[in-house]
């Protein structure tokens, strides 16, 4: 069992896995992060390869290898739970009895509305598999640019699958426990904290729902 695999027994994705950008140095950087991750310190596997440019294309290159691997990692996880989040038990897409989410993708749909947990996992993942696979966005071809608002398109999705999280832990956790899944959750959920403090991608407001355990894991 690898630190992001779920083993045989679990291994349901809610979707078909994502790659990461193929033409460009994506496979290159995906075998930097296989590598790093494999040494087990996470702190050293979200910072930007040595060499690597944080001002140029490569900052953008990373994060968006990144995003693909947090998309998967998000996906395989809410997979083992697509049983026991269903729209009888999860009504209201929800992180505690305190945050309530609610779906807008700006076009379709324009103004939120009130939707099942699973419906609104449903609904996120159909739109950020659109993001990584449009290549205005996330360019596959090597030397294609990033668009100038690259950076902003990850951070709304970042936000989002942290939305998942939440979910997971205020309305599954027990679940988790029985599965015996919860390090591999924990040790997920460390890596995305870990990745999106580093290059600032969540606005601290946003992460109240679980703002004990982000604490925790930063002071670590």
């Amino acid at each position: 069992m690898s630190l992001f695999g779920l083993g045989s027994r679990n291994q349901k994705t809610f979707r078909p896995k994502k790659n990461a950008p193929s033409g460009s140095k994506g496979a290159q950087l995906q075998r930097h992060i296989d590598a790093t991750l494999g040494s087990g310190n996470l702190r050293e596997a979200v910072r930007l390869p040595p060499g690597e440019d944080i001002n140029g294309e490569d900052i953008n290159e990373w994060l968006a290898v990144n995003t693909v691997d947090f998309f998967n990692q998000v996906n395989i996880l809410y997979g083992t739970l697509t049983e026991f989040c269903t729209a009888a038990n999860c009504p209201t897409m929800t992180a505690g009895p305190k945050y309530e989410y609610r779906w807008a993708d700006g076009v379709t749909i324009k103004k939120p509305i009130e939707v099942s947990a699973p419906k609104y996992v449903e609904y996120l993942m159909d739109w950020i598999e659109a993001q990584l696979d449009d290549e205005l966005i996330f360019p596959q071809k090597l030397g294609a640019p990033f668009p100038p608002n690259f950076q902003d398109v990850v951070k709304t999705i970042f936000k989002r699958l942290f939305r998942v999280y939440a979910h997971i832990y205020h309305s599954h956790f027990q679940k988790i426990v029985s599965l015996k899944e919860e390090a591999h959750l924990n040790t997920c959920f460390k890596h995305f904290v870990l990745f999106t403090w580093e290059f600032r991608l969540i606005d601290k407001g946003e992460l109240a729902p679980l703002y004990d355990l982000v604490e925790s894991i930063l002071k670590l």
